[in-house]
């Protein structure tokens, strides 16, 4: 069964006297434990089909099956408790809390989460995360006494604390420099395949693209085309892993 599927999803946003149809009847599928990229250029429509992926907005018109759940006609709350629950969110400005330490950062979803976990286990999940991702010693840190790569890493931690589902990244390298977007990139395809989560990269940059298994192309509220998918598997095996667990 596919973890996404989606089907004639139209979006219309009402601007004044003028409707802005900006998704055109968009259809497409992702399998469980894959890796894939959405690519398109500003304006093309792929953030407000993130958006709609990520249970943040619904569409107009269409269908929208997440993990067998229809997400389409769900209510704000309903919507939440999906997002919470099982989309983990990784975004170019990392989105951290200033004056909050890496643990407590990785921590936030957790507050809202109904997995039957104290907090005590929740502390420990977000120390085995920050270790992880190689962060094991600065859970202290706050932002600014971190790298951009560090900042982004605190953000992967915290987008895996709730165990999601589908991890979605939205231009998750666009603030960073060469060197640690590939470090960044890489951690997402050993995430992929040590750990099998879903994967969906929101990009308009094709060698960011490029580290997925296959691109989903967006252009003008249309689906463009789609890659057949392509193994990582032995990219990400031949280099040191960032995951001790």
């Amino acid at each position: 069964m596919e973890l996404i599927k989606v089907e004639n999803i139209i979006k219309t946003y009402h601007l004044g006297n003028s409707d802005v149809e900006v998704l055109k009847g968009v259809s497409l599928g992702i399998t469980p434990g894959e890796m894939v990229a959405l690519m398109g250029a500003s304006g093309s429509g792929k953030t407000t089909l993130m958006n709609i992926l990520g249970c943040l907005d619904r569409p107009t018109s269409g269908q929208y099956l997440f993990d067998g759940q229809e997400i389409s006609r769900m209510s704000v709350n309903q919507r939440a408790m999906v997002r919470n629950s099982k989309i983990g969110f990784v975004f170019q400005n990392f989105n951290l809390l200033a004056r909050t330490s890496a643990l407590e950062n990785v921590l936030l979803p957790t507050t809202y989460s109904d997995d039957g976990l104290s907090s005590k286990q929740h502390r420990t999940r977000a120390r085995e995360l920050l270790d992880q991702v190689g962060l094991g010693d600065r859970i202290d840190h706050e932002p600014s006494q971190l790298s951009g790569g560090q900042q982004q890493r605190v953000a992967i931690a915290r987008s895996l604390v709730n165990n999601p589902r589908l991890l979605l990244a939205d231009e998750p390298t666009g603030n960073l420099d060469s060197h640690t977007s590939e470090e960044v990139l890489r951690m997402f395809q050993q995430l992929n395949v040590e750990k099998g989560i879903t994967i969906l990269l929101v990009t308009h940059d094709a060698t960011v693209a490029g580290h997925a298994r296959r691109i989903i192309r967006i252009s003008d509220g249309l689906i463009a085309d789609g890659d057949a998918p392509t193994p990582i598997a032995a990219v990400v095996c031949g280099a040191k892993s960032e995951f001790k667990g």
